[in-house]
């Protein structure tokens, strides 16, 4: 056998792998949301039966919001410590810790009894959840060349805008099949164990375990060659070495702003399209799905593009995305679309495919430019934590509370300005990228006598 039919046949064999790893994370993500969302689905059943028990109606709306409210906070906490965690301890052991913790907590909080009791397991369930997210980042790094970042993170987000679509579902059919909340708990916590039997038997760490080679790390990454040694030391020195660029907490900025708007899309589509369209409640609730379904195609597009067009690209596809997206929500908020459903979900629909791809670009492809093998995982830990601790929670009571005062259209405005102030940032970025691109690219000139050529291989978004 020649050394080319060798090689050929390594190549395919680390493409199948690779592509069967991208598929156990997506369905295994997507698992992540049986045991995230179910709260969601099941509120009114909860509702109903803390109430029959004799709790006063507005009580236990108040309690289920702060138990809503804590996991949220606990799943932010999380990330800032998941992130480092994974890139010690690897990704592939911290991804199936998150789930086995899911499926665990999912599976005692209908035996809690109490509210307090399971309050506390719920903010279990999200911090313990934390770590998958990281855990699939460092996964990605050691499988996939920095030159296709964007387009397996792409991929790999369709499980969280598709996981939570297609988890929902489920879980109305199982309510609509006549299971209660402690039901619906002890399947979707079933279900993921089943996911966890199948990832904890076939993803592998890194293509090493099989003999196959791994590819290439971003060359400009923060940690320079140390970027494709995938086993640091501590993690000290990999958050100094983040918090020493200046394009690193511009990015945490940049989730800061569209973790605002995306979760308030998130949370509250459903309700502006009763209360500020006229739309009824079974409709609102599946026309809300046209969120996550033109954000699954934005961040495909985002990814395959910003692979494609070099150094600034990511930034410039940001930067972009964010504009307009203003743009649409300054729309929504200086005309009332009372009535006018067709012309409100064409917006709803234009805000998901201006912001999620620029969105999933965060704590995806671009924490990998930043951190490479070595520290991918941490910058996702605490671009995504600042994004949930403070953009997740100004999305839930405090958008609930400006719709009370200043209506839906106030609300927009006010996404509106959040979005100028986010696309300033997003300038910035871009800037920096281009500042940065530069000496890169005039370098090969200088060195007479050798081969001219440049740096930009599709996935180049360091500082």
């Amino acid at each position: 056998m020649t050394q080319a039919t060798t090689s050929t046949q390594a190549a395919t064999r680390l493409k199948r792998w690779q592509w069967l790893t991208v598929g156990l994370m997506v369905v295994g993500y997507a698992g992540y949301y049986l045991c995230r969302s179910n709260l969601s689905a099941t509120m009114p059943l909860i509702t109903e039966d803390l109430v029959s028990r004799g709790m006063d109606p507005g009580e236990v709306k108040d309690r289920l919001g702060w138990a809503v409210s804590l996991g949220t906070i606990g799943y932010a906490l999380g990330k800032f410590a998941a992130g480092s965690l994974t890139d010690l301890l690897g990704g592939r052991r911290n991804y199936l810790i998150g789930m086995a913790g899911a499926v665990a907590c999912t599976v005692l909080i209908p035996l809690g009894g109490s509210l307090p009791v399971f309050t506390l397991i719920w903010f279990t369930n999200r911090l313990v959840q934390s770590l998958g997210w990281p855990g699939m980042i460092k996964i990605t790094s050691r499988w996939f060349s920095y030159s296709t970042y964007g387009t397996v993170m792409g991929i790999i987000s369709l499980s969280f805008l598709f996981g939570d679509a297609a988890a929902r579902a489920f879980m109305g059919r199982l309510i609509d099949a006549g299971l209660g909340w402690r039901d619906v708990f002890w399947v979707a916590g079933g279900v993921l164990a089943v996911l966890l039997v199948l990832n904890m038997a076939l993803i592998r760490e890194s293509p090493k375990e099989l003999g196959l080679p791994e590819p290439e790390t971003n060359p400009d990454n923060l940690f320079g060659a140390l970027g494709a040694d995938p086993c640091p030391e501590a993690a000290g020195p990999l958050l100094a070495t983040l918090a020493r660029s200046p394009a690193f907490w511009i990015v945490c900025l940049l989730s800061l702003g569209l973790t605002l708007l995306r979760e308030t899309f998130n949370n509250w589509t459903p309700t502006y399209l009763v209360e500020g369209v006229g739309l009824s409640k079974g409709a609102a609730a599946g026309m809300s799905g046209l969120f996550p379904f033109f954000g699954g195609i934005s961040v495909i597009l985002a990814g395959f593009l910003g692979d494609r067009f070099g150094r600034g690209g990511r930034a410039t596809i940001i930067l972009g995305g964010i504009l307009l997206c203003g743009l649409a929500l300054a729309v929504l908020g200086s005309i009332s679309f009372a009535g006018r459903s067709r012309e409100a979900l064409v917006l709803v629909a234009a805000v998901a495919f201006l912001l999620i791809g620029p969105y999933s670009y965060l704590a995806g492809a671009i924490s990998l430019d930043f951190g490479g093998k070595r520290g991918g995982a941490s910058a996702c830990g605490v671009i995504d934590g600042i994004g949930y601790l403070f953009g997740g929670v100004v999305a839930g009571k405090v958008v609930s509370g400006l719709s009370h005062t200043l209506g839906w259209q106030g609300v927009f405005i006010m996404l509106t300005a959040v979005a100028l102030l986010t696309g300033l940032a997003a300038a910035f970025f871009l800037v920096n990228q281009l500042r940065a691109a530069a000496p890169a690219a005039a370098a090969p000139l200088e060195v007479r006598g050798q081969t001219v050529g440049t740096q930009i291989d599709g996935g180049g978004s360091a500082p």
